[in-house]
């Protein structure tokens, strides 16, 4: 079982998603917190959002996610839930080089993430970043991951503005010991504390010190 509470960022930690209303001004928040401004990413074409990265180490990086004022919502916009009114850290994406494998082991453990999804989308510079991803619903608030595969393609995190590295990553919620159980299908092991509402907490080296960000 990976876990992902060591020193240091682990290789299941592809991404963190940190959800926020506006991009320009999320953007802002991280400058603020991290010392370090994301750079844009591009655009989801027909999931109605617009991101910006920011390197976490080698092989992870924070996801700033927006709506995308130009694009019409569609019954596929907000793949994580409804539009926020305030930035929050809301879920993560673990690296699966076997992602169909992964998929249906975790299957017949009962954890059902549905089906993987074809997706890409045009850099600022006008390459095209291609990857697969589960697209169901993902029990657990958030805290139980999504899965990744790059593929081919180059990791975002090479190219994402560098300065920060993530050290450890570790959950709150009201019922942990079921998080837990979801998170062994998937053979990870993320320490989840008990707490009044669900929140993920990622523990951040950054040019301003060690900074909670959730």
């Amino acid at each position: 079982m990976t876990n992902v509470d060591a020193q240091g960022p682990t290789r299941a930690v592809d991404h963190l998603v940190f959800r926020v209303p506006d991009l320009e001004a999320g953007m802002d928040v991280i400058e603020q917190r991290l010392g370090v401004r994301p750079a844009g990413g591009g655009v989801h074409p027909g999931r109605g959002t617009r991101n910006a990265l920011l390197g976490l180490g080698e092989g992870c990086y924070l996801e700033v996610i927006a709506p995308d004022p130009a694009q019409p919502e569609t019954p596929t916009s907000w793949r994580f839930g409804p539009p926020v009114s305030a930035p929050e850290l809301s879920t993560w994406a673990a690296r699966s080089d076997l992602i169909e494998t992964q998929l249906e082991l975790a299957r017949t453990r009962g954890l059902d993430l549905g089906a993987v999804a074809p997706m890409s989308r045009e850099r600022p510079d006008g390459s095209v970043l291609r990857w697969q991803l589960t697209t169901g619903e993902r029990p657990g608030d958030g805290l139980v991951p999504f899965l990744i595969d790059w593929g081919r393609s180059d990791h975002p995190s090479a190219s994402a503005p560098a300065g920060c590295r993530l050290i450890a990553l570790r959950a709150r919620h009201p019922d942990p010991e079921r998080i837990t159980r979801l998170l062994s299908a998937l053979d990870l092991a993320l320490p989840v504390e008990h707490g009044d509402r669900s929140a993920l907490i990622a523990e951040i080296e950054t040019p301003l010190g060690r900074v909670m960000l959730e």
